[in-house]
């Protein structure tokens, strides 16, 4: 029996456990990246483990989230980083290099490698055939530090490509279109594999877009082959040497399969608010726009922004729409800047922004109040432009670039007969933006640079034998990590301060919830279905850690929140029976008992109820390894003591 191309990496990379389905393995990571908003928190954990210098193959730090400097905190943040970097072994792409998940894909991504990031988006990587996945800071602090890396051995889904897209048709379509059929739950504990005919037909940006936002299935990663049109990409960016042809074996067997004729796609659209509430522009009917925002890890790159600009030329953006554009990378928006392609955007009234995140985390550019804005992101939760009643539309940048231009959703295919778009043979290529590290005899003479608002990392404490608590906040399904610790311009800059950012978590559901909870002392959250959906920020845990939180019992998790919620030392429950969640009300008193022996043999937790009553079961399933941190409390400890 053959393998899948997910399971050859895999394998060859599996430092502990058995390769078999189901259980855990501990993968050897060749590759990690962190961004400003959860690199700061990874960078202090990676330094409280004592480790002189990174041992992975590449580590990149990348500025590119918090570039709004309102005040001295992202600056400060930046100058650590730096520092950081120097000192251990980093290179650091410095503000204004673009995009973590565009540049490593131009620059430091090779097929076959492993890459974890400290963000949930990481599986763009798997455009050039990288198992590349999205991990909480503490997992990338540990890899960096030569740890493995651990996951469930995933399903492995084969999404068979057929045909070819039609003119105006877009690989966001593709994506869109697995959304809406699998769900943002439809891949969680899976691989998304493409395989089929289809995929010769999808350039690297293409597949890189569709592996992008297989992060809003809840999958581990997704993956396309490494084939000549990788070879082409990478020979473009002067890193030929580095491709290997990689795919799956002819009998390889899969645990799903989903087929999927390009040919017969059609322009879609994700509605509000949610990723896989996808519908057709038929479907959706008219309907007037505000603004219109082009960019984001999903669709910056210069294949996308080609696009845009031959729809653009001679034209002029509606007046009652405002049109931002943000290039996904340096390189992009220089090779916009040498072929034109950047005037004709001016020239159509775009507002140009700088080669980073911005509004697709709420860093600028929130619409009007009940505004509805089309965005070529990947996430339109509820609040999370900065305008909490603003309609969030996710459509491809052709989708996008027409509608900016007529006021009112409109299908692209209305644009006529489409171009051929072609990448460059030769990309533009400067990397005097990244700075590389000192070397080891130089390093002990760096000094790292620390600002008032960085401070230590919460402490955790070793697993307790009965909790008895509040239940501080009961919440419904599919809560996102944008629900739990929002992020926007003025709560990002405080990503390196745990006290303060605190303050604002789950303020979107329950603005007295920090304050009613550090009262408290000690509480449990009790949750719905996929909680913890979204972002990898591992600030949705470590906040609640600071605020008592000791437990979060739910029906179901998302797969990067509850490891974050066992790597900060917070017991991760489910219930037995989904039922028993409307037996508990917000301000109930829960007990627990016998936690470290329920913990250490995989028993059912009997937790009472003492204001109803009523005893309800609960389980947390866990590995040896997971049982190992929960009774250290947390990673952090228990990486701490594996070093002794």
């Amino acid at each position: 029996m053959g393998l899948t191309l997910t399971e050859k990496i895999l394998k060859a990379h599996v430092v502990d456990g058995e390769f078999i389905k189901g259980s855990e393995i501990g993968i050897k990571i060749d590759q990690t990246l962190t961004q400003d908003a959860t690199g700061t928190m990874a960078y202090l954990e990676f330094e409280a483990m004592g480790v002189p210098r990174v041992k992975t193959e590449r580590s990149v730090a990348y500025i590119d989230h918090n570039t709004l400097q309102s005040g001295f905190e992202n600056a400060d943040d930046h100058r650590f980083i730096g520092s950081v970097c120097k000192k251990h072994g980093i290179y650091f792409s410095r503000p204004g290099n673009g995009i973590c998940h565009q540049v490593h894909l131009e620059r430091f991504g090779i097929p076959g490698k492993t890459l974890i990031g400290s963000d949930s988006h990481t599986p763009t990587g798997g455009g050039i055939g990288m198992i590349a996945i999205g991990a909480g800071g503490l997992d990338v602090a540990v890899a960096m530090g030569g740890g493995a890396y651990y996951i469930t051995y995933p399903k492995i889904v084969k999404v068979n490509l057929t045909g070819k897209l039609s003119p105006w048709v877009a690989a966001k379509d593709v994506i869109l279109e697995v959304l809406r059929r699998l769900s943002v739950k439809g891949g969680v504990g899976k691989v998304i594999e493409y395989c089929g005919e289809g995929v010769k037909t999808l350039s690297v940006p293409e597949r890189a877009t569709i592996t992008n936002m297989g992060a809003e299935l809840g999958a581990t990663t997704s993956i396309f082959p490494s084939d000549e049109i990788t070879r082409q990409f990478l020979k473009a960016q002067g890193r030929e040497d580095v491709w290997v042809e990689l795919s799956a074996d002819a009998d390889a067997v899969y645990d799903e399969i989903v087929d999927i004729n390009l040919s017969e796609l059609v322009p879609l659209a994700a509605c509000p608010h949610s990723p896989d509430n996808v519908k057709s522009v038929e479907e959706i009917g008219t309907l007037k726009i505000d603004q219109v925002c082009i960019g984001s890890c999903t669709n910056s790159s210069l294949l996308d922004m080609l696009k845009v600009a031959h729809i653009l030329k001679g034209k002029t953006v509606h007046p009652d729409v405002s049109l931002s554009i943000a290039p996904g990378s340096k390189q992009v928006l220089n090779m916009l800047a040498q072929n034109g392609a950047l005037s004709i955007l001016i020239d159509a009234g775009a507002r140009i922004l700088e080669s980073a995140c911005g509004p697709c985390i709420g860093m600028g550019q929130s619409p009007n109040s009940k505004g509805i804005s089309l965005r070529t992101f990947n996430r339109n939760f509820e609040g999370r432009s900065g305008t909490k009643d603003a309609q969030i539309y996710l459509v491809s940048p052709e989708m996008a670039a027409v509608s900016a231009l007529t006021g009112y959703l409109t299908d692209p295919r209305t644009l006529g007969e489409m171009p051929e778009f072609k990448l460059p043979e030769v990309f533009t290529i400067n990397d005097n933006m990244i700075v590389p590290p000192e070397s080891e005899a130089e390093m002990d003479s760096v000094e790292i640079l620390r600002g008032p608002n960085i401070k230590p990392f919460p402490v955790s404490e070793a697993l307790v034998d009965s909790i008895d608590a509040q239940v501080s906040l009961k919440v419904g399904d599919n809560i996102t990590t944008d629900h739990i610790m929002p992020a926007g311009a003025k709560i990002l800059p405080l990503r390196s301060n745990i006290p303060a950012i605190s303050k604002f978590c789950f303020a979107v559901c329950d603005e007295e919830f920090s304050e009613r909870a550090l009262r408290l002392g000690k509480s449990i959250i009790v949750g719905g279905s996929n909680y913890g959906q979204g972002s990898s920020r591992e600030h949705a845990a470590l906040a609640p850690l600071y605020l008592g939180v000791k437990a979060v019992l739910v029906k179901s998790f998302a797969r990067i929140h509850r490891s974050n919620l066992i790597n900060s030392g917070i017991l991760p429950l489910t219930f037995a029976n989904e039922a028993d969640y409307d037996l508990i009300s917000q301000g109930d008193e829960l007990v627990m008992t016998n936690i470290r022996d329920a913990v250490a043999n995989g028993k059912d937790f009997e937790i009472l109820d003492k204001t109803n009553g009523k005893t309800i079961i609960a389980k947390c399933e866990l590995s040896d390894r997971a049982k190992a941190i929960m009774a250290a409390g947390g990673l952090l400890n228990f990486t701490r003591e594996s070093l002794k």
